[in-house]
């Protein structure tokens, strides 16, 4: 007769492993942990709450009236008035000014996205070494600010015809943010794979084809990006419109709030309300275009 022998084994330590490794498991990363917990989540907060105070501060005060601000300027507004608006709009023509600045900005972002992203397409896809070179010279012009060129563009301005021009100030503008567009999205544009040129040309699409409708569209986050971070300083800036532009009718907003400044008496209530109206498109923008900005920030980052 055949016997069978069965044999009891101690689980081997090999065995134990995937066990005990699978119970740690179960816990949380330290890769997937927030960077500082708890406190780090408290100091944010706090630092948004203290950069909210001085915009509700700018609100609350756009609601009273000048001789309530002299005599309690921190005080809030009881009962609110909106009289401060309507003579901004109005007799302070802020309506001329914020219509002069929309059209500046809007024309400067959208001929510098235009040109810089032609330029970056090619010189991402550019072989030769006179691309190097080209690209070296247009990202020369970020290592100084255009405002230490204010003489020479006056100058330059003069001599064009160009001065008290919004299209002047415009083209100046777009000019000046040609090397920052072209640095964030020539990156992009290498970033993209050149097997989808080569597909749509045995498709038999065109270059042009090729670069708009294929893209174009990949690198649309880059796009907002480029645009918004433009989009802000032309609408914020001062000096130029000041040196350049001679008509009031022809002023942008930051320079139109001057008008309210007078050498005996300050029109505080309506500085106030003239700095809500140059702020609510800035706040809009972002609002709208959040998700595209943290895309192109994020993009490339993880692998």
């Amino acid at each position: 007769m055949t016997t069978a022998v069965v044999t009891t084994e101690a689980p081997s330590e090999q065995a134990v492993v995937p066990t005990t490794q699978a119970r740690r498991g179960r816990r949380p990363s330290r890769a997937n942990r927030p960077v500082g917990g708890a406190g780090a989540g408290v100091l944010l907060w706090g630092y948004a709450a203290l950069a909210l105070v001085p915009l509700l501060l700018m609100v609350s005060n756009s609601f009273r009236t000048n001789a309530d601000l002299i005599t309690d300027p921190l005080g809030l507004p009881t009962p609110p008035t909106v009289d401060s608006y309507v003579e901004a709009w109005t007799t302070g023509n802020f309506a001329t000014y914020f219509g002069n600045s929309l059209a500046v900005t809007v024309g400067a972002v959208a001929i510098s996205t235009a040109v810089a992203t032609m330029a970056a397409y090619a010189l991402a896809r550019g072989r030769s070494r006179i691309f190097r070179w080209l690209e070296s010279l247009f990202l020369s012009g970020l290592m100084l600010p255009i405002h230490l060129a204010i003489l020479p563009i006056f100058y330059l301005f003069d001599g064009l015809g160009l001065i008290d021009s919004r299209l002047g100030l415009m083209l100046m503008y777009a000019a000046s943010g040609i090397p920052f567009s072209i640095f964030v999205l020539t990156t992009f544009f290498r970033q993209l794979p050149e097997e989808l040129e080569e597909a749509a040309a045995l498709d038999g699409a065109s270059s042009w084809q090729t670069f708009w409708r294929i893209m174009v569209p990949l690198v649309r986050p880059a796009l907002a990006t480029v645009a918004v971070f433009r989009f802000v300083p032309i609408w914020n800036d001062f000096l130029f419109p000041l040196v350049l532009l001679r008509r009031e009718e022809k002023y942008t907003l930051p320079v139109g709030l001057t008008n309210f400044f007078g050498e005996n008496a300050t029109n505080y209530s309506a500085v106030f309300a003239g700095l809500v109206i140059t702020t609510i498109p800035l706040i809009l923008l972002f609002l709208v275009a959040t998700k595209q900005i943290v895309a192109g920030l994020t993009a490339g980052m993880a692998k």
